[in-house]
Order: structure tokens, then C-alpha cells, then sequence
């Protein structure tokens, strides 16, 4: 052991010697009062200070970086968290507008969430995640807090789907509220009008559209929409007028079915009635 730690010092003997030289140079420095060897005492510490100064910039750059990664970790989660908590707020308020139709029903509801929606054709549909398992059957009324959505249309073990008010398939009788006037309720792939209202009604636009007691596959007193628009030409029988729904069927998440089954019998013929 002790041979090779020789065979070692004798290998870098210069090194050795050169080291213990810049060892003895440096205490005998800085034992030396000599006004001379004080300055560059001096200017040795205000290089080494400047050098300990940028080092510390470096490492300090680098504690930064970290720092922001850090900051910017936690904001996305923050971001997520707060996310989060603004879809639970208005799903609370959805399930509490939808809570409040529940106990004003005097029907049985089957609640039921939007799991699939066709909003861009004259058929418009939406799929609902309830089915024949579930008590739902074709014919049934699709309600939510702002009013009328549409009719069930097929059912299957799992799963429902529905013909919305803007369907041209869709078809309810209907009535103004406040002047009792009743119409027809259709959709003709731009608008949803109220139609066969004689020229002499007394309609207006802003008037409340509920369902009527004509109807036999909805209860009477749904709400549907408001009148956006009223219009009479000459020489006509009807007026136009526009239905704007309550419904806003690009948020709409989630809705009840009403356990309402229609009379087939009077439904087939009303419906032969009116093609």
C-alpha cells in the first residue's frame, strides 16, 4: 500500500510540488502585512467576490426556472381545480331548476341525461341514456326546467331517442297563454311556427305558447316558447307567427321524461289529419 502511494507522489511528483508551492505562496500571503501584498490581498477578494457573485446568478437562474416550472405546474392544476368546481356549480344549478320541475309535475318523471344530440339537420334528434329498462316507452314527452323538448320516438333496453320541437316530423297542439288562441305547433326546417291562427286571433309578439288540452301525446300547460313575431299579408287567412323555444338545445344536458302515453288511436288519426 504504502509502495504504491510512493510509486503515486513519484508519478505526479511535479504536481505535489507545484501545489504545496501555491499552499505556502498563499499562507505566506496572507500572514505578510506588507502594504504591497495588502492590495493584491485586496484585489483577490474583490475578484473572488465577483466570481462567487456570477456563480451565484447562475445558480439562482437555475432555482428560477425551476421556481416557474414549479408555478406553472400548480397553475394548471389550479386552473383544472377551478374548472372543475365552475361544471359542478352549474351542473348544482341544472339539477336544482330540474329538482324544482319535479316536485311541480303532477306526473311520474324519469330523469335522463343527453348522451347524443343531431341539431343540424330538419330531423333533429337527441339520444337519451334512458331506455325500456327504465320504464320509458315511444310516445312519451321529453320536458326539462325551460319547457317542452320533444317526444320519444324509439326506445330501446338502454337508450332513447328523441324528436325534438325542431323536427319536421314534430307536431303539438298548442295555445297562447295569455289570449287562449290555439294552433298547431310545427317546425318547417328554419322556423318553428304556430300555424291556423285566423287573422282575427288575438296574438302578439312576446305572448307565452304552452301546450293545450287538445293535445293528446302532451299534457296540457307545458310551456314551449314565446311569440318572436307576428305577420299578416293581405288577402290572407292566417297569420304567420314565430316561435322562439325556451329550450336551448345546444346546452341542454340534461332532461325528464313524463310517464304520459298517449292514446295511439286518436295520435295516428291526428296525425293522418294534418299530413
Amino acid at each position: 500500500m504504502l509502495q504504491r502511494l510512493y510509486d503515486l507522489l513519484y508519478i505526479f511528483k511535479d504536481y505535489v510540488v507545484l501545489v504545496i508551492c501555491v499552499v505556502l505562496s498563499l499562507i505566506f500571503l496572507a500572514l505578510n502585512d506588507n502594504a504591497q501584498v495588502k492590495r493584491i490581498r485586496t484585489i483577490a477578494t474583490v475578484v473572488f467576490g465577483s466570481v462567487q457573485n456570477s456563480l451565484r446568478f447562475a445558480t439562482s437562474y437555475v432555482g428560477l426556472r425551476e421556481e416557474n416550472a414549479l408555478l406553472r405546474r400548480v397553475n394548471v392544476e389550479l386552473a383544472d381545480e377551478a374548472t372543475q368546481l365552475r361544471e359542478a356549480r352549474l351542473e348544482n344549478y341544472r339539477l336544482r331548476s330540474l329538482l324544482g320541475l319535479k316536485q311541480r309535475s303532477s306526473y311520474r318523471l324519469i330523469a335522463a341525461e343527453v348522451v347524443g344530440k343531431s341539431l343540424t339537420l330538419q330531423r333533429n334528434t337527441l339520444t337519451l341514456n334512458v331506455g325500456r329498462t327504465d320504464g320509458v316507452d315511444a310516445l312519451m314527452p321529453v320536458v326539462s326546467d325551460a319547457g317542452l323538448v320533444g317526444v320519444v320516438t324509439a326506445v330501446a333496453d338502454r337508450y332513447a331517442t328523441v324528436n325534438i320541437v325542431l323536427n319536421t316530423e314534430f307536431r303539438a297542439s298548442a295555445r297562447i297563454q295569455r289570449s287562449r288562441v290555439d294552433g298547431i305547433l310545427g317546425w318547417n326546417g328554419a322556423t318553428l311556427q304556430l300555424r291556423n291562427i285566423a287573422k282575427t286571433m288575438d296574438v302578439m309578439a312576446g305572448d307565452v305558447v304552452q301546450t293545450s288540452a287538445f293535445s293528446n301525446t302532451f299534457p296540457e300547460d307545458i310551456r314551449i316558447g314565446i311569440v318572436s313575431s307576428v305577420e299578416g299579408y293581405p288577402g290572407a287567412l292566417f297569420k304567420d307567427v314565430t316561435v322562439t323555444p325556451g329550450v336551448d338545445f345546444v346546452r341542454l344536458e340534461e332532461v325528464f321524461v313524463l310517464v304520459y302515453k298517449a292514446d295511439s288511436t286518436r295520435t295516428e288519426l291526428e296525425n293522418r289529419s294534418l299530413r
